[in-house]
């Protein structure tokens, strides 16, 4: 009888497959743990946890994002605490910052090394759904034997990427379950759930980041990011989320080159330059004095006969 394929054999079979790494996206993730980061899929060493000052220092530095995140946090794991998932928030470089799980289940989390501190990135330990989704910046399920390491493929994890206000990556969402009979069909619910609250995580640390400015709302093929445009006061963009750089083609991080609205969102028809702004801050005072001419005249600090005049040349009626 042939014996039965351990789970290093079969990682380590993956990695040396000429094809494996191009065909599938977990072998691919094995392939980088290996030859990349130097790891064996057979060491039953636990996860590297940072020490207690160093999590105090990334605790204090996320400190804002953290009490946005709270509150959805705490939402998503009334929706997956009893079925016996934790939720987990870890920062940039993958290293947990703030939980949630039961008290029945936290002995078995934490002796996987799943708890505050612990180092998730997939430099350390290879495939997982923190470490990957932080790697390949993308939404992942990672499902027991398609971890990197023997001792992790009791659990299955379900992650999203969380981007910051600049379109950098700034933490990882993740749901790990610890059920030996959780199906990749219960997974897919989970990941709609933890995307839509990867999401909103990003909306409100977006909004919070400019809230001094007014967010406009734009559309997306991809309806499980935040499409989010910041416009000041002078009708600039000043900022914009991950997704909106995409489908506007700004910048891809880092803070934005103010630009006008107008221009951004491509509605360059009509009148230009000047003559669209006089336009706009008419039509505002004219909307503030609801029609009032002669109070609209008084807020632009010009005679009632002038604003007529200019009214009349932008092509705009009283009423």
């Amino acid at each position: 009888m042939k014996p039965k394929t351990s789970h290093a054999d079969r990682v380590h079979e993956a990695t040396n497959s000429a094809s494996a790494a191009a065909l599938s996206q977990i072998a691919a993730s094995w392939h980088r743990s290996v030859l990349k980061h130097g790891l064996d899929p057979d060491n039953q060493r636990a996860p590297d946890k940072i020490e207690q000052l160093e999590l105090q220092h990334r605790l204090s530095a996320n400190e804002t994002f953290m009490m946005i995140a709270g509150p959805r946090l705490d939402a998503l794991y009334s929706l997956v605490g009893q079925s016996g998932c934790a939720v987990l928030l870890t920062d940039a470089d993958g290293v947990v910052l703030d939980q949630r799980m039961s008290d029945a289940d936290t002995p078995t989390f934490e002796s996987w090394g799943l708890r505050a501190g612990a180092d998730w990135s997939e430099e350390r330990e290879g495939t997982n759904g923190i470490g990957t989704c932080l790697t390949e910046r993308r939404r992942v399920i990672i499902h027991q034997d398609e971890h990197f390491h023997a001792r992790n493929t009791g659990m299955s994890c379900i992650d999203a990427p969380i981007f910051g206000e600049n379109g950098q990556i700034v933490a990882a969402l993740d749901v790990s379950s610890a059920r030996a009979d959780q199906t990749e069909a219960f997974n897919r619910l989970i990941a709609a759930q933890v995307a839509q609250t990867a999401r909103a995580i990003e909306e409100a640390n977006f909004r919070a980041s400019f809230n001094s400015a007014r967010i406009i709302v734009a559309e997306s093929d991809d309806a499980e990011s935040a499409t989010l445009l910041a416009v000041d006061n002078h009708d600039l963009v000043i900022g914009a989320t991950r997704e909106a750089r995409r489908v506007f083609r700004l910048a891809r991080t880092g803070p934005l080159t103010a630009r006008p609205a107008a221009d951004i969102l491509g509605q360059e028809d009509g009148p230009t330059g000047f003559e669209r702004a006089e336009r706009a801050a008419v039509v505002r005072a004219l909307a503030r004095a609801d029609g009032n001419v002669s109070q609209a005249a008084r807020q632009l600090g010009v005679g009632r006969a002038t604003l007529y005049r200019r009214m009349k040349r932008l092509g705009l009626h009283d009423t």
